[in-house]
């Protein structure tokens, strides 16, 4: 399949602030005429775990869920439904369930989904790969089914999705919320359908009505035609007419008062004039900034600079979470990161938007763009393979990721009920390079639709029949594998219990190749690791595994561009199926995440197959 077209977030350089803008006094959190609430208290882990469920609702700054848990949303944007592509990108390389498992498995709770109307006319999704049992339950959708498959998969894992009117329509984005051949009774019309199709299915927890409207568009100027707080006004009571249970995210605008920010990312209107919805506790402000690998600004040459940014954030968008008006997501936030001056931005707004683990929920909320790597101006957490992460910029926001939130939120209204878990796994037979599984059936009140194979955390098969063989392993190598039932509407089982299966032959002993570990980002509680693998033979590796001990009590809690297992202290990684063959001489690496911090070094055994 060809490769479609790369694309690339177009923002026009906005008009530079006045010269004042750089000497602005920090608004504190004391300094406003509305006092802010004082911090919350960290949720401790338990509650955090059990947070999320159903239908949200905000308290002063705060998102609390339907038990009244404050929930933070930290997560990613992923985008596609609203290019020609009609479809959220990526899935002409991979499943979209594979590359949601990542997300989560990376620490993303939240999937910010832009789209454009275009799909409400019936179109048709391409850049989708059938091919070797990839994406089968999308073949003959149209996008909107596309997007429920998507929903409700992320849904039954625990991530929440935010839909984002990113468009009118898939050709570019728009000034106002409105173009000639899209007028406001569409956008408001469909905005309600939306709504109407997702009601009862709490995966969906709010609409983002409009994506980074800009001049002329205005802040409370009071001309229908262009005053974007009454337009908000218009078209969230219309979402809340339809489903008043959901989040209502309203960006702000590029100029007020003469002075200008970011395309959406200036609400200093909000101060003076507030969106005012039908139903209490549904607002979220929603603010927008970016690097110079976007646009140049002035204020990244203001001498003081990394230090002079908290007071810009404060005084468009930041006062609203200080002064407890109303929560703030920063929807969009992204860079290269090849530049001095964007790893020095990057690094200063994580500070700024509040470490969870010091704040926990009373904190900013936010989604990063993008997760994926074709955008031309910020690149994204995946790699251009679709498979790698960037994992310097993942580790940018670890302090920031925040806990998991209930499942089950898929669905929509309908099937809920997950098949039960996998039962008398066992292995039936192993070669110096394959092992064969066999399992109980699992039940389900619809019916078993198959069954997903992992081996450590990374999925290598999926069977509609109770037996698989993992094939291409390393001789005399441990391997440990789980199972999961899946149905039909995308509910998935607990993992079976493990079982281990060792490869016949002697392996690769300790030569063939060589290991080196790094700590990328360490904050306490928990900490960022990279390990290199390097091929020390003279001839291609076919695959390689890495071992070792920790000196402490820690827990690997996710792994990227490896699967692994972890017995006691002992933790096995293994290549995934796009890096196990290196050429001599060459390299690759793979990271983890793992708690507590302050590992220290471990002594790493690498084996090459």
């Amino acid at each position: 399949m060809r490769h479609p077209p790369r694309y690339r977030v177009r923002r026009a350089l906005v008009a530079f602030l006045s010269a004042a803008l750089t000497a602005l006094v920090p608004v504190t959190a004391a300094g406003p005429a509305q006092a802010a609430a004082a911090p919350s208290p960290s949720l401790s882990p338990s509650a955090a775990a059990a947070s999320g469920a159903g239908y949200w609702h905000t308290d002063g700054r705060r998102i609390l869920d339907a038990q009244n848990q404050p929930v933070r949303m930290a997560g990613v944007n992923w985008f596609g439904f609203e290019t020609a592509n009609y479809v959220a990108h990526g899935l002409w390389s991979r499943d979209y369930k594979s590359m949601i498992d990542q997300m989560k498995s990376l620490g993303y709770n939240t999937i910010r989904l832009p789209y454009s109307d275009d799909i409400f006319k019936g179109t048709q999704p391409n850049g989708i790969t059938y091919a070797n049992g990839l994406n089968t339950d999308l073949q003959g959708l149209n996008s909107l089914q596309v997007m429920d498959k998507i929903v409700d998969y992320a849904g039954s894992i625990g991530l929440k999705v935010v839909l984002d009117r990113h468009r009118p329509d898939s050709s570019a984005q728009s000034a106002l919320w409105y173009t000639s051949a899209v007028p406001e009774t569409t956008w408001i019309s469909d905005l309600k359908a939306l709504a109407a199709r997702y009601q009862g299915n709490t995966a969906v927890i709010g609409i983002d009505l409009h994506n980074e409207p800009h001049d002329p568009a205005c802040w409370g100027c009071g001309d229908t035609s262009v005053d974007w707080r009454l337009a908000a006004e218009r078209a969230g009571n219309a979402v809340l007419s339809a489903n008043p249970s959901l989040l209502i995210f309203v960006e702000g605008v590029q100029t007020v008062n003469g002075q200008s920010n970011w395309w959406g990312g200036n609400l200093a209107g909000v101060a003076t004039a507030p969106v005012r919805l039908s139903v209490a506790d549904r607002l979220v402000y929603s603010a927008h900034d970016y690097a110079t690998s976007v646009a140049q600004q002035p204020w990244f040459s203001d001498p003081s600079f990394p230090a002079n940014m908290p007071a810009i954030w404060d005084k468009n968008w930041g006062y609203i979470f200080k002064q407890n008006i109303a929560p703030v997501w920063l929807g969009e936030f992204g860079t290269t990161l090849q530049s001095a001056v964007d790893q020095k931005w990057l690094a200063a707004l994580v500070d700024y938007l509040r470490p969870t683990n010091t704040y926990g929920a009373d904190s900013f909320n936010w989604t990063f763009w993008s997760w994926n790597p074709d955008s031309g101006d910020t690149g994204g957490i995946l790699k251009d393979d679709w498979q790698t992460v960037d994992t310097v910029k993942d580790g940018y926001l670890a302090t920031v990721k925040a806990p998991g939130f209930t499942g089950g939120g898929g669905g929509g209204g309908g099937d809920t009920t997950a098949p039960s878990t996998p039962t008398s796994l066992a292995v039936t037979g192993t070669t110096s390079s394959s092992v064969s599984l066999s399992w109980r059936a699992s039940t389900d009140d619809t019916g078993v639709a198959g069954y997903d194979v992992y081996r450590g955390t990374g999925r290598v098969g999926q069977v509609t029949g109770t037996s698989f063989t993992d094939t291409g392993l390393t001789a005399g190598t441990r391997y440990d594998y789980t199972v999961r039932a899946r149905d039909a509407a995308g509910n998935t089982s607990p993992a079976s219990a493990p079982v281990a299966a060792t490869t016949t032959g002697t392996g690769g002993g300790s030569a063939g190749c060589k290991a080196t570990y790094k700590v990328s980002s360490d904050w306490g509680s928990g900490f960022n690791g990279d390990i290199t693998v390097t091929n020390t033979g003279t001839a291609a590796t076919k695959s390689w595994q890495v071992t070792w001990d920790w000196p402490g009590n820690q827990t690997v809690s996710g792994m990227w561009n490896a699967s692994y297992s972890q017995v006691g202290r002992t933790v096995t990684a293994s290549n995934a199926d796009h890096n196990g063959a290196i050429a001599a001489g060459a390299s690759t690496g793979f990271g983890f995440g793992a708690a507590p911090g302050g590992a220290g070094t471990p002594v790493l055994n690498c084996r090459a197959g």
